[in-house]
């Protein structure tokens, strides 16, 4: 058992962010051998677009979870690249609708088959294992518990409830 895997919940999110980061270096280096100039990291905002001809800054961020502006950096690095453009809202001059160019919409082409293949690399990797197969329902189950609780708060009170200084006896 190596060390991250003895430490149990103290590096979840270590352990998470590493295998994130294996996954999207996989998954960027068969963009780059299929010669695609593509980062994994523009996903949802593509496959967003590829469903709606038109989405504002905000729809996109609340739908891909991120913060605005976290979103809107994105689409301006989009943007310098000439894969989407913006425009202001007809109906209400403050938001922003995003759009794929025409070179948005040739890349997202060449993408598709690529997360075709994705899915069914990562669907014939981990259909031999009955644990792995769980992978996706347990990290949905692990949102929905984050979504629901305020684990800094659960974790303050067990401090506070585990630090009381004994009595004075």
């Amino acid at each position: 058992m190596n060390l991250y895997q003895s430490l149990g919940y103290l590096v979840l999110g270590s352990r998470l962010r590493r295998l994130s980061e294996a996954f999207l270096a996989e998954i960027n280096r068969a963009y780059q051998n299929a010669g695609i100039d593509f980062d994994a990291s523009w996903f949802p905002v593509f496959y967003l677009l590829s469903k709606n001809d038109a989405l504002s800054i905000k729809e996109l961020s609340e739908q891909i979870e991120v913060s605005h502006p976290a979103a809107s950096q994105l689409i301006t690095n989009l943007k310098k690249r000439g894969l989407v453009s913006t425009d202001t809202c007809s109906d209400d001059g403050r938001r922003q609708l995003v759009t794929l160019t025409t070179s948005g919409r040739e890349l997202l082409a060449q993408i598709m088959p690529v997360w075709a293949a994705i899915t069914e690399a990562m669907t014939q990797l981990v259909e031999g294992d009955e644990t792995a197969l769980q992978l996706l329902p347990a990290v949905t189950a692990l949102e929905n518990t984050f979504r629901q609780s305020k684990l800094a708060d659960n974790i303050v009170e067990k401090l506070n409830t585990n630090l009381k200084p004994a009595g004075n006896e």
